[in-house]
């Protein structure tokens, strides 16, 4: 009885090694998974960061380019209207000057509206 006793340990014991090299295998696949998973992720975040710097280059290209034709016409745009501003004035510099020189010369004197009117004896 003895023996059956002690064969009934040695199962036991024997099953508790084979359960615990079980869990020990399902723990290191387990971690392996978590590693395969984020180097997994870390590959497609760098994909995507990867396609995205793309796009945001050709965006930059593509309005670069505009901004510099904008700038283009802002300087035309620009020297036309400098060109007429200076064409009005030696049109009109004679007709202003007659008109500032005449409004300084006949000056006929009033009295401010607000001014109080007073009497004198």
């Amino acid at each position: 009885m003895v023996s059956q006793g002690s064969q009934g340990i040695k199962t036991l014991l024997e099953a508790e090694k084979e359960a615990s090299k079980i869990v020990e295998k399902a723990r290191q696949y387990r971690v392996q998974r978590l590693k395969d998973a984020r180097s997994e992720a870390a590959k497609e975040i760098e994909s995507l960061k990867q396609k995205k710097q793309t796009e945001f280059q050709s965006f930059e290209k593509k309005h670069s380019g505009s901004t510099e034709e904008v700038v283009k016409t802002i300087e035309t745009d620009t020297k036309v209207k400098v060109k007429e501003v200076k064409q009005q004035f030696s049109k009109n510099k004679d007709v202003v000057a007659k008109k500032l020189i005449e409004t300084v010369l006949n000056v006929s004197p009033k009295p401010h509206r607000n001014a109080k009117p007073t009497l004198v004896n």
